[in-house]
């Protein structure tokens, strides 16, 4: 099989490492293929380097190296540089960078200095984490700089900042009023995003923030054309459980853009070319015409990676189903 997925970070990235665990386990799909289109709508210039948060995660845990306890950055990292940084008042701190993290970071501003596209400089990290060897093809959505940005409400008036500063220093406690993606009316979907969605047998939306992963990836010109398009099924996971994110804070950029923080909800968002959601037990969900709609018999929390696994099994089985059906 050919699959296409449409994934951000932390989430995304384990929910196709099960994914990947799954389809190997099963002689019959072990040599599917599988590509992922990432959301670079995240991506944010630190201490004078390119930095792709959501690219990284995805590199880093399907090629073994993420910190697992926290989901993002290297695994046994250290943070010497960005404490020399500091000690000479160069910022910003509230984004943690390890060492080992620095490298890729390092590696990337390079080679886009060198002239090179966010789509081969993908490539040759994915090459430096063994992805072509498990069958996975790693694709940014664009190879246009984006940025993701969040209109909040300050003392002197409405300003915009960076998602990630709102994301990760703010932690969203500041309501946003909107979103805006710098670049994103400009940009082309990448090299090869628009073929896979395509040529798939199966698409999959992994368990991604809808709003600032998923949803800036529909934003790429093309890429929600070609999903209502593409005769394969697509097939997504819900991110929510009895309303609440699973992680991260999708219920505040939902809130955001008026959409209600439920199941049914980021059903919406994805209503004219979605074929099928699986959803926690903890949600019902009604009024979805044309969607078929299965409930997992187990927590769509992931856990550990065998838990992953199983999810992600249930997804491609619902995806199998339709595509048969």
């Amino acid at each position: 099989m050919l699959i296409t997925a449409l994934a951000g970070g932390v989430g995304g990235a384990r929910f196709l490492r099960g994914l990947r665990d799954a389809l190997d386990a099963d002689p019959a799909l072990a040599q599917s293929d599988l590509t992922i289109v990432a959301n670079t709508g995240d991506d944010i210039t630190l201490f004078g380097l390119r930095v792709s948060p959501d690219v990284d995660t995805l590199l880093y845990t399907l090629g073994g190296g993420i910190d697992e306890a926290q989901g993002w950055g290297r695994a046994d990292d250290s943070r010497i540089v960005q404490g020399e940084l500091a000690a000479y008042g160069v910022g910003p701190q509230w984004f943690g960078l390890g060492d080992r993290d620095f490298g890729t970071h390092i590696a990337r501003s390079y080679w886009l200095g060198e002239g090179l596209q966010p789509t081969a400089i993908t490539e040759r990290l994915a090459t430096r984490w063994g992805l072509p060897e498990q069958r996975i093809t790693l694709l940014p959505m664009t190879d246009a700089p984006v940025e993701t940005h969040v209109v909040v409400e300050r003392a002197d008036g409405p300003q915009a900042i960076h998602f990630q500063q709102w994301w990760v220093e703010d932690r969203t406690r500041t309501p946003a009023q909107r979103f805006v993606v710098a670049g994103l009316d400009r940009a082309a979907a990448a090299p090869g995003v628009l073929d896979a969605i395509r040529e798939a047998d199966l698409v999959i939306l992994p368990p991604s923030n809808p709003v600032v992963s998923i949803g800036i990836i529909l934003g790429v010109p093309g890429v929600r054309d070609a999903l209502r398009g593409t005769t394969a099924p697509v097939v997504g996971v819900s991110p929510l459980i009895g309303g609440r994110p699973v992680r991260g804070h999708a219920d505040a950029c939902l809130s955001a853009i008026g959409v209600e923080s439920s199941a049914a909800g980021v059903a919406s968002l994805y209503a004219d070319f979605l074929d099928g959601w699986l959803i926690d037990p903890a949600d019902a969900v009604a009024g979805l015409p044309g969607l078929r709609v299965e409930t997992y018999d187990r927590e769509l929390l992931m856990g550990e990676r065998a838990g992953a696994a199983r999810l992600a099994r249930a997804a491609l089985d619902l995806g199998l189903a339709l595509r048969n059906g």
